[in-house]
């Protein structure tokens, strides 16, 4: 195989109880990207559109995470990278995991496999920490792996795969503002009070509970927030009120998706989320805020050959 064509797909990370290390795939929001084999040596970006990101190799998150592969494998192929870029830049659905782990799932495919999708997972982290400063795999896990995905550790790097209740639906809206995550990650606290991480651990401890018993209201219980959200929420327009109407509408649960500026409503089927996402954006059109919204399975697949 010479070239291959994917789709990379947008995420959220956190979700709520499970900061760095909690994530899970969407189904139809992502990218679209084209790489194959060149013959000059050499990882090139030759084409972006959607978004204004750059097309240098070193700066490229897509670029990077390839290079780190190459030299794992002491490679000296080639490649060259389109990408077809729809998550927006700084929305909080991982745009620059879906270009990391996109680029080296490709690339990957294209030398024949010599990694697992889970030994892809360092790789696609340092596309990450060129866009954050943190290679976190909360995002790029779930985006190579599909469904929800558990960093247990990482030193040693160890993810973990969990189940996908069937009628869970995800609905987001995107306020048209770029929210950058290492600005986000700047205004966070060092530490915080131990009743606070109780309740934290307690919460994602349920939570994958919940997955595994496809127990729907557990899981909204356990979809809370006591370290992060209170912080980074500020940065939202009307993030308490769009909570409380996604709640009042039937959402299971309501959190800021990865660090924002997006948020997330966990919901029990498509009526619901339809519901919830229909009465979220009458509010924000209300409000003259420009935004984008979008309602998906949890995709148990994550990046996809197309």
């Amino acid at each position: 195989m010479e070239e291959i064509k994917i789709f990379a797909p947008a995420t959220v990370a956190n979700l709520s109880c499970g900061f760095d290390v909690l994530g899970c795939c969407l189904d139809n929001v992502g990218d679209e990207m084209y790489i194959r084999k060149n013959n000059i040596n050499q990882v090139r970006i030759t084409r972006i559109t959607g978004q204004d990101l750059p097309k240098e190799t070193d700066k490229n998150v897509a670029g990077v995470a390839v290079q780190v592969l190459l030299k794992n494998l002491k490679s000296t192929l080639g490649f060259d990278i389109e990408i077809d870029k729809y998550i927006k830049p700084g929305s909080g659905i991982g745009s620059s995991a879906a270009s990391s782990a996109g680029a080296v799932y490709a690339v990957n495919k294209l030398l024949g496999e010599p990694f697992t999708l889970k030994e892809l997972i360092p790789f696609a982290m340092e596309g990450e920490r060129l866009a954050s400063g943190n290679a976190h795999a909360d995002n790029v896990a779930p985006a190579l792996m599909g469904g929800f995905s558990l960093v247990k550790s990482y030193q040693p790097l160890e993810v973990l795969s969990l189940p996908t209740p069937p009628q869970l639906r995800v609905v987001i809206l995107h306020p048209l503002i770029e929210l950058k995550t290492k600005d986000s990650r700047a205004i966070l606290k060092e530490n915080v009070y131990l009743k606070d991480a109780v309740n934290q651990w307690g919460n994602l401890g349920a939570f994958i509970s919940s997955l595994y018993t496809e127990d729907y209201e557990l899981l909204g219980r356990s979809l809370e927030d006591k370290i992060i959200e209170p912080v980074r929420s500020i940065l939202i327009p009307f993030f308490d009120d769009l909570k409380k109407i996604a709640l009042k509408n039937g959402a299971l649960g309501f959190g800021i998706s990865g660090s924002g500026p997006s948020v997330f409503a966990m919901c029990k089927g498509d009526a619901t989320a339809t519901h919830v996402k229909e009465a979220m954006q009458l509010f924000y059109k209300e409000k003259g805020i420009d935004f984008d919204m979008h309602q998906s399975k949890i995709n148990t697949q994550g990046i996809k050959i197309l």
